[in-house]
């Protein structure tokens, strides 16, 4: 079973891949990573040290204020114990945190992810006194958008770089920082390691398709098979077929094939799909075959439903079906279990870091049975939200017997697409009703003694009720807008799924008037009836029964004719 699956109001996710200038002093490793891991938010997701390059690579991801603590906490610690005057090691380096990317994962944009990358910049100079440079979509200046020239010369360049306006860091002063050097902080795309596996052992066959393949392309040769340089010496090149990719072929000995190797810098402009068909098409080409691919590392879930959209389409499918299908479709596809099995929530960040919802990822069976005990939660809130996401299922479904019909595909595809997000939002305030409730049960058993812990006490009631009245508000909301679809998939859909629009119409006014009630009894508590929140979800209310009232007697007219 898949990690619960979120729709349109998903969690903003930050990942951070810092790179410290150490990678032999277990200490100074488990030192640092300490520091991130205490920062609540965050959970570190993986710690990779190079005792040859005397660096360690450490991944962490969470909510962005969370994961900017994180990142300063790390920079801290690092400064603390690392000595650059005495680092010594194979990678380029300018610091004891050499560079600080942030990457967006979801819900939160590359631009948000620049301004964090700002924020922590100048935070870090003036705390720490450690100068910052800024890279990559967090800098203003063209020639600091490329890290290796912001970090060209390394550490050892420093003291010349002082006074030179070119040099100048973004935050801070490079005068006295020999201990710490500088850091490079940033933001950039999320980076996929993404393979591909051949029928053969032949490294020059999986190489000379890289070539092919990455933005780099090829060097140009002229008839006696030398290199067309420039004047300046450097190779004229024929590009590759996609940019923001990154390719080499080489063999793998433990299972005995070829692979094309390549990184995704930007997945969004340059998706795993059509790289895995060109990847195919080429591997054709030179007589051999593209048998399956490898993602390394985690991956954002995005890029995997957009593979699976796409398959799905190529197919002539509707993509309106749940998250788990596509991503079941995309791994099938793309061939991603021919090496090891692909474990979902082992590999997709957002999974990873999804939190336990004992209400979601249990059986339907094991839901009923704690509703129908005497706890205060789950409620009538949540029945009144799982209700609703039943009302989206239908509607999905109705518009999925619909989609190959004649004129009606682009409709109902939109249709059927917004009911599963609806569907999954709807199920994540199941448990977001109980929480909020939860909440409120907390509040009120704090301590009542002294006249200030009664005002604590209130205020924290108070507050906690305000929360417990707008998940209900927002359900109330998505059902509007699912009333809406119904209405459509009624209107256009298969005269055979007629009686399941209906229900859905049924279960959709069933929630609102569900979902209405939990508002006006939780506002009620506030002493608060008649303020703004009730007078919208109540014209919310109207506004769904008028519509899912006018299909159900359009319905029951058509049953009787």
């Amino acid at each position: 079973m898949l990690p619960n699956e979120q729709g349109g109001d998903m969690d903003r996710i930050v990942e951070c891949v810092p790179n410290f200038s150490e990678g032999r002093d277990r200490r100074t490793i488990d030192a640092i990573a300490s520091a991130i891991s205490s920062v609540d938010g965050v959970e570190l997701l993986d710690v990779d040290p190079g005792v040859d390059t005397n660096r360690t690579v450490m991944t962490f991801a969470g909510s962005p204020e969370a994961v900017s603590e994180a990142a300063f906490a790390a920079i801290a610690k690092a400064s603390e114990f690392i000595d650059m005057r005495k680092h010594k090691g194979a990678h380029a380096r300018i610091g004891a945190c050499d560079v600080c990317p942030f990457v967006p994962v979801s819900g939160i944009t590359l631009e948000e992810c620049a301004l964090l990358a700002r924020q922590l910049g100048e935070r870090v100079a003036e705390e720490l006194h450690i100068p910052v440079y800024l890279y990559g979509a967090a800098t203003t200046r063209p020639e600091r958008r490329n890290l290796a020239e912001v970090r060209r010369g390394e550490y050892e360049s420093i003291p010349s770089r002082i006074g030179d306006p070119y040099w100048e860091p973004d935050f801070g002063t490079l005068v006295g920082c020999e201990k710490t050097g500088a850091c490079i902080i940033g933001a950039r795309r999320f980076l996929i390691a993404y393979n591909f596996n051949l029928n053969t052992r032949d490294r020059r066959i999986a190489h000379d398709i890289a070539l092919d393949i990455r933005e780099q392309g090829r060097a140009l040769r002229d008839k006696q098979g030398r290199i067309v340089r420039y004047k300046n010496g450097r190779p004229r090149r024929k590009p590759g077929r996609f940019k923001n990719v990154k390719a080499v072929g080489w063999y793998l000995e433990q299972y005995g094939l070829a692979q094309v190797s390549m990184n995704l810098t930007d997945y969004e402009a340059t998706p795993l799909a059509d790289v895995f068909e060109e990847v195919c098409r080429q591997a054709e080409r030179r007589g051999v075959r593209c048998t399956g691919s490898e993602l390394v590392g985690l991956a954002p879930k995005e890029c995997l439903l957009e593979a699976g959209r796409h398959f799905l389409r190529k197919a002539g499918k509707t993509t309106a079906v749940p998250e788990s299908e596509l991503i079941h479709t995309a791994v099938r596809s793309l061939g991603l279990d021919e090496l090891y099995p692909f474990k979902p929530e082992k590999k997709i960040i957002e999974y990873r870091l999804s939190k336990p919802k004992p209400f979601l990822d249990g059986s339907l069976t094991s839901f009923v049975d704690v509703l129908s005990q005497a706890t205060a939660v789950p409620g009538g809130g949540s029945a009144a939200a799982l209700t609703g996401s039943m009302a989206a299922a239908l509607a999905s479904m109705v518009a999925g017997f619909a989609f190959d019909e004649p004129g009606k595909s682009d409709r109902m595809e939109k249709a059927g697409r917004r009911a599963q997000q609806i569907k999954t939002e709807l199920l994540e305030l199941v448990q977001a009703d109980s929480a909020a409730y939860e909440a409120v049960l907390q509040a009120m058993r704090l301590k009542k003694t002294t006249e200030e812990e009664k005002e604590k006490r209130r205020q924290a009631i108070e507050q906690a009720m305000w929360h417990a009245a707008r998940v209900p508000a927002s359900t109330l909301e998505k059902v509007k807008e699912l009333a809406v679809i119904i209405e459509e998939v009624f209107r256009h859909g298969k005269k055979s799924t007629l009686t399941d629009a209906a229900v859905a119409a049924a279960c959709a006014r069933a929630a609102a008037e569900g979902a209405y009630l939990n508002v006006e009894v939780n506002l009620s508590e506030l002493g608060k009836g008649q303020n703004q929140l009730s007078r919208s979800s109540k014209k919310t209310l109207e506004k769904v029964c008028l519509i899912c009232e006018r299909l159900l007697e359009r319905a029951k007219k058509q049953f009787s004719s």
